[in-house]
């Protein structure tokens, strides 16, 4: 955050309702290894997100977590601040990520009508700080799924988290049941309490809705009070509400108009809320009807009526593969190029909303009967977010390629396999494997018996080169991660042989290669360094110059390594031009081993007249 010497001591704001604010945030310390452009609060230009120098901003990092809905740790992600230290360190160091979707609990913050619960929010913005205070960004986000634990036996195959008890009393919903069901999602249009309980929810029946907004509103004004003025600045925005569905639709309403009438005005309502609580420079992450693009369960929708949403909203969306997660409606594994369509659709919603897009879960299970699609599902849908176009056809059509999608992968769970969850409050039903939730497994870390976080995927597939800001527009990314699915490594995009010494250069190795358009600041553009991208032995060739083990970062350096903020230890390319306007290319290998001046020499040359034949 940035380096703020002194602040204005701030003023205590009585809150309405029964919440008592606990005192000032605390005392302000610039994040480690900050520099002068690092920290600047983003906002939404021209369909990006911008730091405060201009710089087009992406936002990669998990949800954290799933913890959230369960009671073991009475909805909080971590059972303490210093387990949430841990884990911002090993997602910032292992995962590659520098954001978080941060889960909180309707339930916890709220178990009495009208009453927060004080220590609930004291913790849970504690541990948003250690994130915070790691460099990570964060947006905070009301998850509900299947509305309510409330709504379960305490003998169910099922359960749900999101409203608390005494939201569900009000409703006197019928006893639950999904009948014939093979996944835990089928409640959501099959179980007759989920769907009444949904229903009831967005039509404000017994002021349900009223009540949720007052909680937010009090909430997010806890949050701001309560973290430092550099804290708060690395709070994005709010997702206001996880995966909203109408559970049943009004006679002759369907998918889309039920946006346009009950969910977008809920949106504009929590907006108010968040000007209200002293958010009003940060939007709102909403999200459509959580259908509108599935690939199984599909319902119109996007948010089509709602007009040009502005800076003032993020398009919020998720994705998962519901055909290969089924078993049976996708055989074999994924392929490259198979979700390009998909989250091509997600950029031109944005685009048509006026507004930049966020996928903000996407996944796939890592244990169960379809586990063994997820190296090439999750390898599919990270290609597709960096590019729209499929890694055989990228050399060629470049110029096609797009903006790069920030995302947050579900989940980061550093629990994950070391649950103590009774499973509706069950004790003879004790879950302790996998996420412990639903029978879900999807957690990209978990803790060794030494308690050290360590990852469960392929780390060349989770901590990957991403272009984090860039000074100017980026106008083409694409990232050869060469993960493995088992011990076959994964190639979809090796450089053509009609570029000989940049193939020569990168070799088996990876490769990253940004294309961008140079901007007026004078920050310069950002790429994350991943692990596997020692500063020894990785290489750069750019219009900029060229390097292997780059030097450390100076503002006259055109390229150069540095730490990221946070302390973490993990590492960023700073790639610094002085022009407006400009075109700027940078290829980042870690293939070839001390490559002599005339290789260097040679790729350069290839790689430049490769861009005036692509880009014009």
């Amino acid at each position: 955050m940035p380096n703020i010497r002194a602040r204005l001591l701030a003023v205590l704001v009585v809150l309405f309702g029964s919440l008592t604010v606990a005192g000032a945030g605390p005392a302000t310390a610039a994040v480690p290894n900050s520099l002068w452009f690092d920290g600047t609060a983003l906002t939404v230009s021209n369909g990006r997100f911008v730091d405060g120098q201009g710089r087009e901003v992406v936002l990669r990092g998990y949800n954290v977590s799933g913890e959230t809905k369960l009671d073991e740790n009475h909805g909080l992600p971590f059972a303490s601040v210093a387990d949430a230290r841990k884990s911002a360190t090993a997602l910032r160091a292992l995962g590659g990520g520098n954001s978080v979707r941060f889960l909180l609990s309707w339930a916890y913050a709220e178990p009495v009508r009208g009453q927060l619960d004080t220590s609930y929010l004291s913790a849970a913005t504690a541990q948003m700080g250690a994130f915070l205070d790691a460099g990570i960004r964060v947006y905070p986000d009301f998850h509900q799924d299947l509305y309510s634990r409330h709504l379960f036996d305490t003998d169910s195959w099922y359960t749900g988290d999101g409203a608390p008890k005494w939201a569900v009393e009000l409703g006197n919903y019928p006893d639950e049941s999904c009948g014939i069901c093979f996944l835990w999602g089928q409640n959501i249009t099959q179980n007759g309490a989920v769907k009444a309980a949904q229903y009831d929810f967005w039509h404000n029946a017994h002021g349900l809705q009223d009540s949720f907004l007052s909680m937010a509103q009090q909430t997010m004004a806890y949050v701001k009070q309560n973290l430092s003025t550099e804290q708060f600045a690395g709070v994005l925005g709010f997702d206001p509400y996880n995966e909203p569905y109408a559970g049943t639709y009004d006679s002759g309403q369907n998918s889309r108009t039920w946006e346009r009438d009950l969910l977008w005005p809920f949106y504009v309502k929590f907006r108010a809320r968040m000007d209200a609580a002293g958010w009003q420079g940060k939007p709102a992450f909403v999200e459509p009807n959580l259908f509108w693009n599935g690939n199984v369960s599909k319902e119109e929708g996007g948010l089509l009526d709602a007009g040009s949403i502005g800076s003032r909203y993020v398009f919020n969306t998720h994705f998962y593969d519901q055909k290969a997660i089924s078993g049976i409606l996708m055989w074999g594994n994924a392929s490259d190029g198979q979700y390009t369509t998909d989250f091509a659709t997600v950029r031109d919603r944005a685009s048509a909303l006026g507004t930049t897009a966020v996928v903000s879960e996407f996944g796939h299970p890592l244990n169960g009967n379809t586990a063994g699609k997820a190296p090439t599902v999750l390898k599919a849908m990270y290609q597709a977010m960096d590019s729209r176009v499929k890694g055989a056809n990228w050399w060629t059509t470049p110029a096609t390629s797009g903006p790069v999608l920030s995302s947050s992968q579900w989940q980061w769970d550093i629990y994950n396999g070391r649950h103590h969850e009774l499973m509706n409050y069950n004790p003879d039903k004790v879950l302790t494997t996998a996420d412990a939730w639903n029978d879900e497994d999807l957690s990209a870390v978990r803790l060794d018996d030494s308690g050290t976080a360590v990852l469960r995927q392929d780390a060349r597939l989770l901590d990957r080169i991403y272009p984090s800001a860039t000074s100017g527009s980026t106008l083409a990314f694409t990232y050869e991660d060469r993960s493995r699915d088992g011990s076959t490594t994964l190639t979809w995009n090796p450089v053509p042989s009609s570029l000989p010494n940049v193939s020569s250069l990168v070799g088996s190795g990876q490769y990253s290669l940004l294309v961008w358009r140079s901007g007026s600041g004078s920050a310069p553009t950002e790429l994350h360094l991943p692990a596997s991208f020692p500063t020894a032995s990785t290489t750069v060739v750019s219009d900029l110059g060229t390097a292997y083990a780059p030097p450390a970062y100076t503002s006259t350096t055109p390229i150069g390594t540095t730490v990221e903020p946070g302390g973490t230890g993990s590492r960023r390319l700073l790639l610094t031009d002085s022009d407006s306007g400009t075109l700027h290319y940078a290829l980042v290998t870690n293939g070839a081993t001390s490559p002599s001046a005339s290789v260097l020499s040679a790729a350069k040359s290839e790689l430049a007249t490769w861009m005036a034949s692509k880009f014009s």
